[in-house]
């Protein structure tokens, strides 16, 4: 495979952090650049992050010389030094738009992690295993921007990549007509530490501003088709979802509760599980799980400790499926939220995308 130029927009914040991480030593990606807020730039990223560090594994060393940009003034000189970025900023949503399709107008394609692009029509917001073919209609985008390398791709917020998953393959078969989902959420979605958010011990916080739209909305538009030049969203399953914050570093669990239009047996769904793979295990691609969805038998399972770093975060752990009085099924599911959840999830988009040929 080609071997491609990346930054990362937004270096200096947890997402960007872990893009870092995931990207050192990346086999087909070589970070050249970052770039974050006017505050931090013309510093050294391993002295922007000082002090501000959240992730368990050191700054790799190589990334944190690399000078920091200006991600708002410097546009057409990181356009100029990479074949794509990545984007995990910290701004208004209208400001991230904006930001957005300056980059992808100047010619520079923008993989994105932030939610401000995710109901643009003609921008695909995809899951690899889920709906890879969205990405198809990056060419409408591109005549409506004008540019011919140029487009924004994004990934779907964190929270339903828990429980989505679990359901693609039984709605592909069985047709899901409703589903319910609680999640109970890592405090690394807020960007936070147990040190920096010391309130959250021994506490459950029942809201987290904007999750339970995206959890209800979002899925779909995943499993919505192209149509002309947009994307036009599904109108099934109907999902109803409530998002709570827990004192848990990382890892989104999601009780679901789900019902179809023809009723599989428990048998069916568990084969449904194991054999679902989708374009990222047939293209072999460096960040795809070879299993996607991993279910657990065990009566405690899964759990975030345990289980949130399987297959190096990216797959799905499902456990206790059974019979419900008053939806056909229901089951517990986890996945790691800022692997799968954000810049894995995102990192493995953009190898779809290089796979296919959007970058050249």
């Amino acid at each position: 495979m080609k071997q491609y130029n990346v930054g990362i927009i937004g270096a200096t914040g947890m997402v960007g952090q872990r893009f870092s991480l995931i990207l050192d030593k990346h086999p087909w990606f070589n970070v050249v650049c970052v770039a974050a807020s006017p505050r931090s730039a013309g510093k050294k990223l391993k002295d922007a992050v000082a002090g501000k560090w959240k992730l368990q594994d050191p700054l790799p060393e190589a990334i944190g010389e690399l000078t920091v940009l200006d991600a708002t003034a410097d546009v057409e000189k990181i356009a100029s030094m990479v074949d794509f970025v990545f984007c995990a900023v910290d701004m208004k949503k209208d400001e991230i738009r904006a930001l957005e399709e300056t980059y992808a107008k100047a010619e520079c394609p923008v993989v994105s992690n932030n939610s401000a692009h995710r109901h643009t029509d003609d921008v695909p917001m995809v899951i690899p295993e889920i709906n890879p073919e969205h990405i198809e209609i990056i060419e409408a985008q591109r005549k409506r921007l004008g540019t011919k390398r140029g487009f924004i791709a994004v990934k779907s917020n964190c929270s339903l990549q828990s429980y989505v998953p679990a359901l693609a393959p039984m709605h592909d078969k069985y047709k899901v007509t409703k589903a319910l989902a609680c999640t109970y959420q890592a405090i690394s979605g807020a960007g936070r530490t147990f040190e920096s958010w010391p309130e959250i011990l021994d506490n459950v916080i029942p809201y987290i501003g904007g999750e339970e739209e995206k959890s209800e909305k979002e899925p779909m538009k995943i499993w919505g088709h192209i149509e002309g030049d947009k994307i036009v969203d599904a109108t099934e399953p109907n999902i109803t979802a409530q998002c709570l914050r827990v004192p848990v570093s990382d890892g989104h669990t999601a009780a679901v509760f789900v019902s179809f239009e023809n009723k599989p047996s428990k048998e069916e769904i568990l084969q449904a599980w194991k054999d679902f793979s989708g374009v990222p295990q047939e293209l072999q691609l460096p960040s795809a799980p070879k299993q996607f969805l991993h279910y657990f038998t065990e009566d405690d399972r899964p759990q975030a400790r345990l289980d949130r770093n399987l297959e190096g975060g990216m797959a799905v752990s499902i456990g206790r499926l059974r019979e419900d009085s008053q939806y056909d099924y229901k089951f517990v599911c986890l996945s790691h939220n800022t692997l799968r959840g954000a810049a894995g999830g995102a990192v493995l988009l953009a190898e779809l995308l290089a796979a296919k040929g959007y970058f050249d």
